[in-house]
């Protein structure tokens, strides 16, 4: 038996788009949940075997909308008590952003259409990665920068190496 917890769509205290009012929503809600997905991880690291981050498809009378969800294996839970400690951990998701050390993906400004400065999930974890980076010295601004920074470059060593070129050209 699988669990499935929902997280929503984005962290509960941000804005974010709204089926049936948003231009170009279904673009803005993917690239919405594939962020919220690597804050997640960048917070709270990968999920352990029994767990899986998933994308989870919503129809309303207005359409089809996604979420990010937790999918927990029941048995992996009782057999492996890092799944329930993770479960546990996630179950609440995120308030805001700039708690996984990320900008907003969209902007949502009073009067204009939603801006995404940055079109692919690559690209907002490489700037993620880069606000929160070490100093020349290895040293993090913050405490949490460096548990942040560590398991986003596990979980998208492309974006990782992306950002290291970026500032050797800086």
């Amino acid at each position: 038996m699988t669990d499935i917890i929902d997280l929503g769509g984005a962290p509960a205290d941000e804005d974010c788009a709204q089926l049936g009012h948003t231009p170009d929503f279904e673009r803005l809600n993917r690239l919405e949940v594939a962020t919220y997905r690597a804050a997640i991880i960048a917070r709270f690291g990968p999920p352990p075997e029994g767990c899986a981050l998933a994308t989870l498809t919503n129809r309303h009378d207005f359409g089809v909308y996604y979420t990010l969800g937790l999918k927990v294996d029941a048995g992996a839970a009782r057999r492996d008590p890092a799944v329930a400690t993770y479960a546990e951990a996630v179950e609440s998701g995120l308030g805001s952003w700039i708690e996984a050390g990320f900008a907003a993906p969209v902007r949502y400004d009073d009067g204009e259409a939603p801006k995404a400065e940055r079109s692919s999930i690559d690209d907002i974890v490489m700037g993620a990665l880069i606000a929160i980076r070490p100093d020349p010295d290895g040293r993090f601004a913050l405490a949490d920068f460096e548990i942040l920074h560590r398991n986003l470059a596990a979980a998208y060593p492309r974006s990782a190496e992306a950002a290291q070129r970026l500032l050797k050209e800086i």
